[in-house]
């Protein structure tokens, strides 16, 4: 059961384009989601449950049906690809993978140090596009900037949450051997090189309330 409100939007999100690093395609993909989940299970922000992925067809788009598949085996299983692939809708039989995401829970920790389990707590997406591969990792929630979404300073959240945020980026980066870009400022946030950006405050030492738009 969910504990944090989440945004409907990105707080934050980084990219990586890997179009230098490895060879596009599905099988690559996989991999590479593999390696980013191990990352992110070592800081306890990502145990992967399940894959969800849309479907297009080349030169004509998306056909608008989404697969969800459990994860019964690890993602870097040889047989994976495989899975996915016999998960194609029967109607359409050019169809190809679009963005993985990779979907699952992650722990964060209160004010008091006590530790929460979260469905989603980050979203991993991996693109096994032909035009080459590339990662996006995007959080939701704001226990990771300094302020809450109503705008109130939670510095005690903060400090227990963001360096672990931090330190999963960059070891990511080293891992991929590329910097991630930071995404798209959005109604809820933005993202900095390595974590949430901090919104200028107003005179009473508050932040932006952004909770009209939960």
């Amino acid at each position: 059961m969910s504990t944090l409100m989440r945004a409907p939007r990105e707080c934050g999100s980084w990219f990586w384009d890997l179009d230098e690093v490895a060879d596009p395609g599905l099988e690559s993909a996989l991999l590479l989601a593999s390696r980013m989940a191990e990352v992110l299970g070592r800081h306890k922000l990502l145990t992967p449950h399940k894959l969800e992925y849309d479907w297009y067809v080349l030169d004509s788009g998306g056909i608008g049906i989404t697969t969800s598949l459990a994860l019964t085996v690890p993602l870097a299983d040889p047989h994976l690809p495989e899975r996915v692939l016999g998960s194609r809708p029967s109607g359409f039989p050019k169809a190809e993978v679009d963005d993985i995401h990779v979907v699952g829970t992650g722990t964060w920790l209160d004010p008091s140090g006590e530790h929460h389990r979260e469905p989603r707590l980050v979203d991993l997406s991996v693109s096994p596009a032909p035009t080459g591969l590339s990662a996006e990792l995007a959080v939701h929630h704001d226990i990771w900037g300094w302020f809450d979404f109503a705008g109130r300073p939670h510095p005690d959240v903060y400090q227990r949450n963001a360096p672990r945020l931090t330190a999963a980026l960059q070891d990511l980066n080293s891992m991929l051997g590329t910097k991630g870009e930071p995404g798209e400022v959005t109604y809820f946030g933005f993202a900095t090189e390595l974590g949430i950006g901090t919104p200028d405050a107003l005179d009473d030492g508050s932040g932006p309330d952004v909770t009209d738009g939960l």
